[in-house]
């Protein structure tokens, strides 16, 4: 008989640490409002076309409804710092997670266009709300090695609902014939679409209320003894939970909350660390990513393309912005954030200087639109590259460092103000679109080229490295 005894099983390379399989659920949990952050701001690209057929508006009213969100956006963003700060990282998931399930219930069933229009607002004010909530959350909760991976999961989490709504917009829309104007089953095809948002806002609800509050949260609330107890679950057991705790504790030394007064410099107005959160924010917007997830079924239609192919399309270039997430989640921490970022602003700035000159021979007029078979080919091809190169890089790192980047003491404010800019230039691209689209197309495309170019500088000369830093040391 062997007289050895039986070794307890060591886990293999491959296998994952028990803290970081912890952290991965609690990132995974809180990502599920970004999430509903992409399909709530994306879904309406689906329903557009229906709108404008039941409401009988024209393209000033439509870019109203699509943009009116975004106001929305900025004022959930605005707020969700102060919120986050007096309530909790996660009682502010809570109320992202009632407020998506209510306004997706209401904005199927309107009487008018505008009480649409208000059931938007009430949408994007969850969606502000989540896209601040998440990243901070994540970045909070996860180990500093790690943190560029999850705090990945945020953008990821919103390609795959902007993802989720084309394909649900497609599917329901072949179910009831090929139209978002359509009748299926009582109501027309658009109102189901836009009501579907209704149940992974009720999953939202039900993830956020089973994990723990943020560590740094805790710290601030002076709940230590519950901070360690977090701590222990998501670090390294060599780490040395007491001095993290004490590291936090010293950051937020003031005892107070951050405060729109804490960001404000006399020489700058704003400190230049919240200028470059503001740049971050705005220029990810200002390359024009989100006319393509707002409006690529009637982008598509306004070149010659019907509506089923539109939105097949649209489908396509959700499938292209996954692939694009998961290799900017690979590379973050590898070769770090700012590389990334000019890579993809390069990268960006040829696509959408390819789009401008496909869509400049764009002919006819009203249903005789067409654009050559060539013209059209490197259209497409440049529209699937720009939100390639949009998600390997700024789609992921505006959530990334906006998470990290800011001083503990003024992290909640500043976020709230570069995401709140970042709502507005959304809202002014989406709101402009629709007119200048009639103006020029070739020429709208030039300009979000030239911002796309800009960025490039902004990168190499404002925007600092985080890779790898402990939050507190920033």
């Amino acid at each position: 008989m062997s007289t050895e005894t039986a070794a307890e099983p060591k886990p293999t390379p491959t296998s994952t640490p028990a803290h970081l399989r912890r952290v991965t659920f609690l990132a995974g949990a809180a990502a599920l409002g970004g999430f509903l952050f992409g399909y709530d701001s994306a879904v309406i690209n689906g329903a557009v076309t229906g709108i404008q057929d039941h409401f009988r508006v024209g393209s000033t009213e439509t870019g109203t409804i699509v943009a009116v969100a975004l106001l929305g956006s900025a004022v959930g963003a605005a707020v969700a710092g102060r919120l986050a700060d007096h309530l909790g990282r996660i009682r502010v998931m809570q109320i992202a997670a009632a407020l998506f399930a209510v306004s997706a219930a209401g904005a199927s069933l309107p009487t008018g266009v505008w009480e649409l229009g208000v059931w938007r607002t009430l949408s994007g004010i969850a969606i502000g709300l989540a896209s601040l909530i998440g990243p901070t959350y994540i970045a909070e909760v996860s180990p500093a090695r790690y943190r560029g991976r999850f705090a990945s999961f945020q953008q990821a989490a919103i390609v795959l609902g902007i993802a989720a709504s084309q394909l649900v917009n497609w599917g329901i829309a072949k179910a009831a014939g090929g139209a978002s104007q359509n009748h299926l089953g009582g109501l027309e095809a658009w109102q189901w679409m836009l009501m579907a948002g209704v149940v992974p806002a009720i999953g939202y609800l039900v993830c956020a209320s089973l994990i723990p509050e943020s560590p740094r949260y805790l710290v601030a609330a002076g709940q230590t003894e519950r901070a360690r107890e977090v701590l222990r679950e998501l670090e390294e057991p060599t780490i040395d939970v007491d001095a993290q705790v004490a590291a936090i504790a010293l950051s937020l030394a003031d005892g107070s909350k951050s405060r729109l007064r804490d960001l404000v410099s006399r020489r700058f107005g704003l400190l230049p660390i919240v200028w470059a959160g503001i740049g971050l924010a705005v220029f990810q917007q200002l390359v024009g990513i989100n006319v393509i997830f707002y409006y690529s079924s009637i982008l598509w239609q306004s070149v010659g393309i019907n509506q089923s192919g539109s939105l097949l399309i649209s489908v396509s270039t959700s499938l292209v912005n996954i692939v694009g997430t998961v290799v900017a989640m690979l590379l973050i921490d590898r070769i770090g954030r700012k590389p990334l970022a000019l890579a993809g602003s390069v990268g960006m700035t040829v696509s959408l200087g390819l789009a401008a000159w496909a869509f400049s021979y764009k002919t006819g007029s009203g249903s005789s639109i067409s654009i050559p078979s060539l013209e059209g080919t490197v259209a497409l091809v440049a529209a699937h590259s720009f939100v390639f190169f949009f998600a390997a890089s700024w789609g992921v790192i505006l959530w990334v460092m906006v998470g990290e980047m800011f001083p503990p003491r003024i992290r909640a404010a500043a976020m709230s103000v570069a995401t709140a800019f970042n709502w507005l230039a959304n809202w002014a691209v989406t709101e402009s679109f629709p007119r200048m689209a009639d103006w020029n197309l070739s020429g709208t495309y030039v300009i979000y080229a030239v911002f796309a170019l800009i960025s490039v500088g902004f990168i190499a000369r404002f925007v600092r490295e985080t890779n790898g830093r402990e939050l507190e040391s920033i």
